[in-house]
């Protein structure tokens, strides 16, 4: 991962334009709106696969999901948005990627999905339905794009958990949207810390999703 440019600076990147527009169709929601939405969404994405990774065995199924399920494709590049245009035409087409997309969001947030959701549409504007909406489309194209980073970067399961425990402590240092709702979502008892208790409720709901 290049030093200067965040994985989530670099995915926004490549949303932006076109792909952004066709999101936003798909919601009913103006670009602007959506812009400010994905970019909340895409770093608690990041953060939370990040999180996840921290718990014992995480960062291994992690890095086996994706060498399993999100690396075939990755031969076109990501980066040329061949990949970003097939997985986002799939679920927005109601493709496979579709049902994997809530699937994935399972695995992420566990018991803590409808919190997101309705969290990232309180602070957007999007409202719960399309925030959950919008989630199950970012979270193939998030997969794809880490599957991406692993293969080029040479990762293994290890050094991608390392990568994103260092994206969700970025995130939470640099604030923002994002940045808050990731923090709201790692603070499992509401007390504005992460403490002790936090990091056990995120065990067990952890190994309750594998």
């Amino acid at each position: 991962m290049n030093a200067q440019t965040s994985m989530v600076e670099q995915l926004l990147s490549q949303l932006q334009g076109a792909p952004m527009a066709q999101i936003a169709s798909q919601l009913g929601a103006d670009q602007q709106q959506t812009e400010s939405a994905v970019g909340a969404a895409v770093p608690m994405l990041l953060g939370m696969l990040g999180n996840n990774a921290n718990q014992g065995g995480g960062a291994d199924a992690l890095f086996g999901a994706l060498m399993r399920d999100h690396a075939p494709a990755q031969a076109q590049g990501f980066g040329g948005g061949d990949l970003l245009g097939s997985v986002l035409g799939s679920v927005l087409g109601g493709g496979q990627s579709q049902g994997a997309g809530s699937a994935i969001l399972g695995h992420i947030f566990g018991g803590q999905q409808q919190q997101a959701e309705s969290s990232l549409g309180q602070a957007s504007g999007l409202g719960g339905g399309n925030a959950g909406q919008l989630l199950t489309i970012l979270a193939p194209i998030v997969m794809s794009f880490l599957a991406n980073k692993v293969q080029g970067s040479g990762l293994d399961a290890g050094g991608l958990g390392q990568v994103l425990q260092q994206e969700r402590a970025q995130t939470q240092q640099q604030g923002g949207l994002g940045g808050s709702l990731l923090t709201s979502m790692l603070d499992q008892d509401g007390d504005g810390q992460l403490g002790a208790g936090d990091l056990f409720k995120l065990a067990g709901s952890f190994l309750n999703k594998r």
